[in-house]
């Protein structure tokens, strides 16, 4: 069995984009790493630019922390600046995406008339694309499997018509998308969870803090060390040094963090002196509650 992955630049709505998928599994060629293909963007192709206005970019962790970086703002600002958190029905983790412009060209709020103007830190879909990925989903994580690549051919982009040719693999070099693929899959084991597969749904609580552990680092690094968590858990204390100053770090930590909290994961170890404490508040509980059950790892808090 395979899953596509979303169309990295798509106009479609839930349900074009799921059709897109089926349509991508059933019909599109699969390309290997070696396999090769023609593609060009620059200011003399006709279409420069097109590809930058009314479309879904959707944000992930990293993608949030490179950009927010580049503009030397912190993480609650390039939210409130730069992005929408749509809420949606049954939602299981949230979701990003870049705000477009409120125009009827709906334009990036990055895009400039030489191009890109965070190009170093332009997001995964952006690096991507003409490529899009999909996996096969055969592994616990259910992303692990084999991965394969494919073009996505859309009549506005007239790179096609370059002569510029690529393998996928010089593709995926040139545009960096490396780190961003590392730190993907980071965050699909905390987003394809078994937890989710069996039927789990986070509270609204626990959905907050998922969100800002993920996207708003500022506001996350401000809950590790403006309270007690770091007494509760035994952490290097040359690892807490770089989460103090270094995003990658404290994202790092984050996940660790949420699959400790939220799943149960042994990710994390407590302090002794932190399980006592636990396991009293528990007793006490019991006692209160008339034989409550104790509380998982998911329940402790700073």
């Amino acid at each position: 069995m395979s899953e596509a992955k979303e169309s990295p630049l798509t106009k479609d709505s839930d349900d074009g984009s799921a059709r897109l998928q089926e349509k991508i599994l059933a019909e599109y060629p699969r390309l290997g790493l070696d396999d090769p293909f023609t593609f060009g963007c620059h200011p003399g192709v006709s279409c420069f630019n097109n590809c930058c206005s009314d479309v879904n970019i959707f944000l992930s962790p990293y993608d949030v922390l490179r950009l927010k970086k580049r503009l030397g703002i912190t993480s609650g600002e390039f939210l409130d600046r730069y992005a929408l958190m749509p809420v949606q029905k049954d939602m299981k983790t949230p979701v990003v995406l870049l705000r477009m412009s409120a125009d009827d060209k709906r334009a990036c709020p990055f895009l400039t008339e030489a191009g890109c103007g965070v190009y170093e830190d332009r997001p995964w879909p952006c690096r991507m694309y003409p490529l899009g990925m999909a996996a096969a989903k055969d592994t616990p994580d259910g992303w692990r499997g084999e991965r394969f690549w494919f073009l996505l051919r859309e009549d506005m982009c007239k790179g096609f018509g370059e002569a510029t040719s690529w393998t996928v693999k010089e593709w995926l070099e040139d545009q960096g998308v490396e780190p961003y693929d590392d730190w993907g899959d980071a965050y699909k084991e905390v987003t394809l969870h078994k937890f989710f597969e069996d039927g789990g749904q986070l509270s609204p609580e626990k959905l907050n803090m998922f969100f800002t552990a993920c996207y708003d680092l500022d506001k996350f690094r401000s809950f590790v060390f403006d309270t007690t968590l770091l007494q509760r858990f035994e952490v290097d204390d040359d690892f807490i040094d770089e989460m103090k100053y270094d995003d990658e770090s404290l994202l790092r930590f984050a996940f660790l963090w949420l699959r400790f909290s939220l799943f149960g994961e042994p990710t994390m170890r407590l302090r002794p002196e932190a399980v006592e404490e636990i396991r009293g508040k528990a007793a006490e509980r019991q006692r209160s509650r008339g034989g409550a059950a104790a509380p998982s790892a998911g329940e402790v808090t700073p």
